[in-house]
């Protein structure tokens, strides 16, 4: 019986997202402040964010709504705002938030961020070229922003005497 992390991670692949792609955008947000961070600690915290129920659940409805306005079968006005990625819509960034409050409120920092430049695979979902994704592009960053949070609550903090 297939798992729903099973199912979340075969539906990222499917849709050309891999874990070292949010891995890469980990290391993008957190390497200026960890000197030696790695790739392989970005996947890990990457994974742990993976495992949440509730990240699982926004892969997979978010994905399932990018793949309707592909296939057309939204009604309007909602298909024409899903497929436009309308700036004013703003329901992709409630799905994102769901993510990023698994970890705190730095993730909405490294989130707003990371969702402004869009680096590395972000770039790639966010051109309508390559298929509608405007939940996944914001999903994909909230799960970065997450695992980067999750990382950075991880760290030893250490107060220095006067």
């Amino acid at each position: 019986m297939e798992t729903l992390e099973s199912k979340a991670l075969q539906l990222l692949e499917e849709r050309g997202v891999s874990r070292k792609d949010i891995a890469d955008l980990v290391h993008f947000l957190q390497s200026k402040y960890h000197e030696y961070l790695s790739e392989e600690e970005c996947l890990v915290n990457v994974d742990k964010v993976l495992q949440k129920r509730e990240v699982q659940n926004a892969i997979i409805t978010g994905i399932q709504i990018d793949q309707l306005a592909e296939e057309n079968k939204l009604k309007e006005p909602l298909q024409t705002m899903i497929e436009n990625d309308e700036g004013l819509y703003g329901i992709d960034e409630i799905i994102a938030f769901s993510i990023i409050n698994v970890y705190g409120s730095i993730g909405f920092t490294n989130y707003g961020y990371i969702d402004k430049v869009k680096p590395g695979i972000l770039e790639a979902l966010n051109d309508k070229a390559n298929g509608c994704h405007t939940f996944l592009d914001d999903i994909v960053g909230a799960i970065a922003a997450a695992a980067s949070s999750r990382l950075a609550h991880s760290q030893e903090y250490r107060v220095e005497d006067d």
